[in-house]
């Protein structure tokens, strides 16, 4: 079991937090910088067990809000973190004591730690999605009662904003039209919880499961398997991620990209190599559907996922490009996020997708 984010299982876990973060959450390799630089610095961070906490623990979320294309080119630092954190503190009048991402992806995974760090504290074995969303009322901390605000947003010029709203989504639509003014991309705070809170909304043990599926890809694990199939048998071995498949191989014959509103929306288009067949994921910052030869293979909120086919790495959608061999992944969401209030929050609905949540089992016929 990992008790700590060491300099040692940074990479494996910025590894497993892209393949989690389903293409969106920023760049991982862009935050496994930094987060290595808190902790060269800082020191190890000690991973806290969800089910452990106080009921009187003060948890407070450390976060990245913005378009994944922007955040390749405006880097985040810790003190704007820190002036988001320090904001909510000051307005709460209570200070954090645990750490928390508010997703498992991407840059996303990686901010926290490295705040966690800085600050001297704990992080939480745990988020709010067990994957990644690209709106904020979308978390298990939502469906299970927790207020999204107050929170607060920051920037590198100095700026702090920090607002009410009666539930989160409209605490999304506020925090949008802020971000996009900070140039699409900024730090926040939000959802902060109690530990009492914190033990019964969260999506448990996300970091550590990161850790190990960066693991097998990256061989440290079942070594004699080719790089997808160690990552499917990782996916296979965990207590959420089950049903994992290889839906298509194939290479990339084209991307669409829209930056909009502070998201960037999209699809990818694939074909077979040496074979016939056809594949496209649509994704809005995460993917969203996948179809294979013109049918409905699988669809949020189960994990999807394009990963070079040679290495296993996960492909973020803002670096998918013409040419790429890559493979798409599926497994199912944690069982959190398919309960039918769940399903209204980051369903298929919540992103106007005229579809009806099947589970990867039902759409493979079985």
């Amino acid at each position: 079991m990992v008790d700590a984010i060491t300099l040692d299982n940074i990479e494996h876990l910025a590894i497993g937090s892209a393949f989690l973060g389903t293409g969106g959450g920023g760049d991982p390799y862009l935050g496994s910088l930094l987060c290595r630089e808190a902790v060269a610095e800082f020191g190890s961070v000690k991973l806290a067990d969800p089910l452990a906490l106080t009921d009187r623990a003060n948890v407070f979320i450390a976060a990245a809000m913005g378009a994944p294309t922007v955040m390749i080119e405006k880097l985040f630092s810790l003190d704007d973190q820190d002036r988001a954190v320090r904001a909510l503190e000051r307005h709460l009048d209570r200070q954090a004591s645990v750490i928390i991402s508010a997703e498992i992806g991407g840059c996303n995974s990686m901010m926290p730690v490295a705040y966690a760090a800085m600050r001297q504290l704990p992080i939480l074995d745990a988020d709010g999605m067990g994957r990644a969303f690209p709106q904020l009322q979308m978390t298990s901390f939502n469906v299970a009662g927790v207020a999204c605000a107050p929170m607060t947003l920051a920037d590198e010029h100095g700026n702090v904003v920090l607002f009410e709203a009666e539930s989160g989504k409209k605490a999304e639509e506020f925090a949008r039209p802020v971000v996009a003014v900070m140039g699409a991309a900024g730090c926040m705070s939000c959802y902060p919880m109690t530990g009492a809170q914190a033990r019964t909304s969260c999506v448990n043990y996300t970091l550590s499961a990161a850790i190990e599926i960066g693991e097998a890809v990256s061989g440290a694990r079942y070594g004699d398997l080719p790089p997808v199939e160690r990552l499917l048998r990782a996916l296979d071995e965990h207590i959420y991620y089950d049903d994992p498949d290889c839906l298509f191989s194939g290479k990339i014959t084209g991307v669409e990209r829209d930056t909009r509103d502070g998201w960037v929306f999209g699809e990818c288009k694939m074909e077979a190599v040496g074979a016939t067949g056809s594949a496209s994921v649509t994704f809005q910052n995460e993917n969203l559907t996948a179809h294979v030869d013109g049918e409905l293979r699988a669809i949020v909120p189960d994990l999807i996922t394009i990963v070079d086919t040679e290495s296993g790495h996960a492909i973020p959608t803002e670096r998918l490009g013409y040419g790429q061999r890559v493979s798409v992944i599926a497994c199912g969401a944690p069982p959190a996020l398919t309960t039918p209030a769940a399903l209204d929050v980051m369903g298929p609905g919540a992103f106007q997708i005229d579809e009806t949540y099947r589970p990867l089992r039902e759409l493979r016929g079985q």
